[in-house]
């Protein structure tokens, strides 16, 4: 007999994406139209403090235009570190990418600023950005965690909706804000427990569910806010906010300090549930038996998973995470409820989880990318900037139709996201 001998090391195909290096080619050779076509004279100046730190670092004053090239010629170089990345078959990674967004950013603000009457707060930038983010990344994660189990959530914004609506009253009744963060999670889990019943019990379609709840939040609290808010709006629609607690010594640290550690209860509370949101989904059981069941729930059914009571649960989860979110309009932000209060975050937070690949992580930086868009415009409009604002609130959304479209890479949602799940 021939001996047949097999050979023990496993062999790997590598498969070339050029994606990558096209966006960077394309964004780079946009970029520089920029200084080329419409070169801003004079300096920006970048104010790196809030004011009141131990440490407080001087103004930072660049040549507008010149920087714009500089960047220009950063991202040109990492353009080509990932062209000669993907000719030798490797994937360009995520410091990479970082690199290349950073001097992109910091080259458009300093044209942006360019010859402008004020100095360019970063500190104020950032931190607002952040503080405009808070509600879409709990939004965000909601959404995450129910179409990670199979459930598309349209509903985000009805559970902001309700959770902002709900916490008004609560925190006004009680006087107390905890008592309306706690009262808004309720209302975001009512909001999710009707999704669940029809969309899992009932298999109606999820998307359609998803848009009338939208659609009946909206009348309802607009209804009740005018029969009963706004009549009683001294004990009733009046909210004792959550006050700012700077960490100490945290709060102290140039730059970050003020951004991420001078915040309110809700923004501290986010920065844990982004994390457990992500330890659990990728390092706990829970998060093993939800994406089974978002991805292959036959398969999980056999091997003995319950799969409508675990997209219940994640569903009701999802929706309580929402509704903290909701609360940060009229516990943080705002605090009163106004109709409509949430002006289509739902949707944002909705896109920032297909941007973010169905990912917390991604989800929780592209709900950043909204906030600071958001804030920008805002920012650029008090220094004078030429630049529209309508431009800056456009860019996130043009970015969003691209990463759904597979331009920035692969976005595939859960395979029985949106699926009803009937055992036969």
């Amino acid at each position: 007999m021939t001996a047949v001998t097999l050979d023990a090391e496993p062999r790997t195909v590598a498969v070339v994406s050029w994606k990558t290096p096209v966006i960077f080619t394309v964004v780079t050779v946009l970029f520089a139209l920029l200084p080329l076509f419409v070169p801003r004279p004079g300096d920006s100046t970048f104010r790196l403090t809030a004011g009141g730190e131990i440490l407080a670092l001087p103004n930072v004053v660049v040549p507008g235009t010149a920087t714009a090239w500089v960047a220009v010629f950063v991202a040109a170089a990492v353009t080509a570190i990932a062209w000669w990345l993907a000719a030798t078959r490797r994937t360009v990674p995520l410091w990479l990418t970082a690199i290349f967004a950073a001097a992109l950013i910091i080259g458009f603000l300093a044209w942006a600023a360019a010859g402008s009457k004020g100095t360019l707060p970063m500190i104020g930038l950032l931190s607002g950005a952040l503080a405009l983010a808070t509600p879409l990344i709990f939004g965000a994660l909601g959404g995450v965690i129910g179409e990670r189990a199979g459930v598309v959530n349209i509903a985000i914004e009805a559970q902001l909706l309700a959770g902002a609506f709900t916490a008004a009253i609560v925190g006004s009744a009680t006087g107390t804000p905890w008592a309306g963060l706690v009262a808004a999670m309720v209302a975001g889990v009512l909001v999710a427990l009707v999704l669940g019943v029809f969309a899992i019990t009932y298999h109606v379609d999820q998307v359609i569910v998803g848009v009338v709840l939208n659609v009946l939040v909206i009348g309802v609290t607009t209804f009740l806010f005018r029969q009963v808010l706004a009549p009683n709006q001294a004990t009733l629609n009046t909210v004792t906010p959550f006050p700012k607690l700077p960490i100490p010594l945290l709060s102290e640290i140039p730059i970050i300090g003020p951004i991420l550690f001078t915040q309110t209860i809700v923004v501290y509370l986010m920065y844990v549930v982004v994390f457990v949101v992500w330890y659990g989904m990728y390092r706990t059981r829970w998060g093993l038996r939800m994406r089974a069941v978002g991805e292959h729930p036959q398969a999980a059914d056999t091997v003995g998973i319950n799969v409508a009571r675990t997209r219940y649960m994640n569903v009701l989860i999802a929706g309580a995470i929402a509704g903290m979110g909701g609360a940060f309009y009229t516990l943080v932000s705002v605090p009163r409820f106004n109709p409509e209060m949430t002006a289509g975050a739902g949707f944002i937070a909705l896109a920032a989880v297909i941007f973010g690949k169905w990912d917390p992580i991604k989800a929780t930086l592209a709900a950043l990318l909204f906030g600071f868009a958001t804030n920008l415009q805002g920012v650029l409009s008090v220094i004078g900037s030429p630049v529209p604002s309508q431009f800056m609130l456009m860019l996130p959304y043009v970015v969003t139709i691209f990463a759904v479209a597979g331009l920035v890479g692969r976005s595939r949602p859960p395979a029985a996201d949106g699926e009803p799940y009937i055992k036969s």
